[in-house]
């Protein structure tokens, strides 16, 4: 018996995605940061580096240090793939021009977030019963601490990031459409990733 994902990280496709994910993350940043930082003024830019930056550094060590076989390319590109769109759409100033980009990605990349956290469940567990609810609980959790991180920031300036405008109706959108991507991300990768339904 065996899951989906470790075929799936096996596949070179799934690596080049992974790398080219990572380099433009990196990239990113470094533009945002370095050579552009008046399009991104008031995005604490320099407070998100470190904490966005932290999957691409994290999941590396981790296989090293616990020698996973295969790498987890999977759960990598999935973890590092919402940093990336809420980045470029700063970056690229999506979300001043288009003030639903917020909700999308919301959705979006609680979608990728939860397909991450099954990536990394589904190579050591390979019960299914109860994992669409377990992704979708994990899922609630991140987007509720992730409201609290954006209060901090918000609250302290930190970054310069005092002008978030956060209000209570920003925020309970952000819990309902993040947790609605988390159950939907759930469902996907459970079906996907996880080990044949018959097993």
């Amino acid at each position: 018996m065996h899951s989906r994902v470790l075929d799936v990280d096996r596949a070179s496709s799934t690596r080049l995605v992974n790398l080219a994910v990572k380099a433009a993350l990196v990239l990113s940043f470094v533009i945002a940061i370095g050579l552009s930082p008046d399009t991104v003024d008031g995005k604490a830019m320099e407070f998100r580096a470190p904490l966005f930056l932290a999957p691409v550094m994290v999941v590396p060590l981790l296989a090293r240090f616990r020698n996973w076989s295969p790498y987890p390319h999977t759960a990598d590109v999935l973890l590092a793939a919402p940093f990336l769109l809420d980045t470029l759409g700063n970056l690229l100033g999506v979300y001043d021009e288009y003030p639903r980009t917020d909700d999308v990605l919301h959705f979006v990349n609680w979608v990728l977030l939860v397909a991450a956290y099954h990536a990394f469940r589904f190579r050591n567990v390979h019960d299914r019963r109860d994992a669409v609810l377990l992704g979708y609980g994990f899922g609630a959790l991140a987007i509720v601490w992730w409201e609290v991180l954006e209060w901090v920031v918000s609250e302290d300036g930190v970054g310069g990031a005092g002008g978030l405008s956060l209000t209570y109706g920003d925020t309970v959108g952000d819990l309902l459409l993040s947790s609605t991507g988390g159950r939907v991300g759930s469902i996907l990768a459970v079906r996907w990733l996880g080990p044949p339904a018959s097993e």
